[in-house]
C-alpha cells in the first residue's frame, strides 16, 4: 500500500533528525537541536498560512514560494537578524539535501528550493571590553554570596579561556586541571577538543568552587549550575553578564553606550592576547578556530593598535621620506607586526 504524504513528511523529518544528523554526518546534538527548531518554526507558519493542521503537511506543501514567504516572516514578523535567517535557511537547505536522496520524486522540488540564496548583511564593529572594563565587571560581583561566587569564577573562566558561551557551560568537573598545569579541557565545534591553559588565580577560584560544591573532581559532573541545581544556561549567563554590566557602569561609564553580549567576553579575550603580542596563530588555536583567518579580525577591531600604527605613520605635513628609505628600515618588521 502507498505511504501517505502526511506519514512520508513525518518519517523524512523523522530520519533526518534522529538518524542521517547524528549517525550518518555526525553532527553535534546541538546543530541538530537548532536544525529542529528551524525546521519547528517552518512548519509552524505552514499551518498559520496555509490553516491547517501540522498533520495534514505534505512534503509537497513546502515549496521555493513558501520558504521565501517563511524568511521573510523571520525578518519582518520575528524581526530577527540577517544573520539568524541565514540561519535557518542552511538548515532548510540541509534538510531538502538529504530529501533530495532519500526521495527521487522530489528531486526538482529539492533542487529549487537549494538554490535559493543567503542573503547578504552588512557588517558592524564588534564591541568588546577593554581591559579595565573587565577588571570593571568582575570586582562588582558580590563574592559575599555563593551565586556570586560562581559568577565570579565563571566570568573570570570566560575571559582567561576566550572560550564560547556554551564550551563553558559543557564543562564537567573531570575537564578541569586545578593542579600544575593549569587547564582546562574544551570541547568545541566539530567536536574538536583543545587544552586551554588557565591562570593560578582562576584555578584556585575553580578549586574553591567545586570544593564548595562538594564535587570530586574525579567525576564528570557539570561545572556551573543554577539555584535550582540544573545545568546553566546561555540565558543564564546573559543575565548574568548584563546585570554586572549595569553595576560596572557607574564605574566605567564608556560600557553604558556599548552593545555587549556574552561572546563580547570571547572577542575582548582575542583583543588583549593580541595587544600582549600575541601572535595570531597562536590566538586561533587558543580560540579554537579551524583558520587563522577567523581570527584575523581582531587585528582591525582595537583602535588603539590603529593609533599607535598612525603614529609611525608619516602625516601628509611632514617631510616624506625618500624613495626606498622604509625597505631598510630594521624597524618596518616590528611595525608589521604590531598591526
Amino acid at each position: 500500500m502507498k505511504e501517505a504524504w502526511p506519514n512520508s513528511l513525518a518519517f523524512t523529518l523523522k530520519g533526518f533528525l534522529s538518524e542521517h544528523l547524528p549517525r550518518v554526518r555526525g553532527t553535534s546534538p546541538h546543530t541538530i537541536l537548532s536544525y529542529r527548531d528551524a525546521l519547528k518554526l517552518l512548519l509552524g507558519f505552514l499551518c498559520q498560512t496555509k490553516g491547517m493542521p501540522v498533520s495534514d503537511l505534505k512534503l509537497e506543501d513546502i515549496g521555493v514560494a513558501e520558504v521565501i514567504a517563511f524568511l521573510n516572516h523571520l525578518e519582518h514578523g520575528r524581526k530577527n537578524r540577517v544573520g539568524t535567517r541565514n540561519g535557518r535557511l542552511a538548515a532548510i537547505h540541509s534538510f531538502f539535501r538529504y530529501v533530495a536522496g532519500v526521495r527521487p520524486e522530489c528531486l526538482e522540488q529539492s533542487q529549487r528550493i537549494l538554490t535559493l540564496p543567503f542573503k547578504r548583511k552588512g557588517t558592524r564593529p564588534v564591541d568588546y571590553l577593554q581591559f579595565e572594563e573587565i577588571k570593571a565587571v568582575i570586582e562588582a560581583v558580590d563574592r559575599s554570596r555563593a551565586a556570586g561566587r560562581r559568577d565570579y569564577a565563571l566570568l573570570t573562566l570566560m575571559f582567561n579561556t576566550g572560550a564560547r558561551v556554551q564550551e563553558v557551560l559543557d564543562l564537567k568537573t573531570d575537564d578541569l586541571q586545578l593542579s600544575r598545569p593549569f587547564s582546562v579541557r574544551i570541547r568545541g565545534k566539530g567536536r574538536k577538543e583543545r587544552i586551554c591553559p588557565i591562570w593560578p588565580e582562576t584555578a584556585q577560584l575553580l578549586r574553591q568552587y567545586t570544593e564548595a560544591r562538594g564535587l570530586d573532581p574525579r567525576e564528570r559532573v557539570t561545572v556551573f549550575i543554577n539555584r535550582l541545581g540544573q545545568p546553566l544556561t546561555r540565558f543564564g549567563v546573559r543575565y548574568i553578564l548584563s546585570k554586572y554590566l549595569q553595576k560596572a557602569a557607574d564605574l566605567r561609564p564608556s560600557l553604558a553606550g556599548k552593545r555587549l553580549h556574552p561572546h563580547s567576553m570571547r572577542h575582548s579575550t582575542a583583543i588583549h592576547l593580541l595587544k600582549s603580542g600575541v601572535d595570531l596563530s597562536t590566538i586561533a588555536n587558543w580560540l579554537g578556530h579551524t583558520s587563522v583567518n577567523t581570527t584575523n579580525k581582531y587585528a582591525s577591531m582595537d583602535l588603539e593598535m590603529k593609533r599607535r600604527a598612525l603614529e609611525k605613520a608619516c602625516p601628509l605635513t611632514e617631510e616624506t621620506p625618500e624613495p626606498g628609505r622604509w625597505h631598510r628600515d630594521p624597524d618596518i618588521l616590528a611595525w608589521l607586526e604590531s598591526l
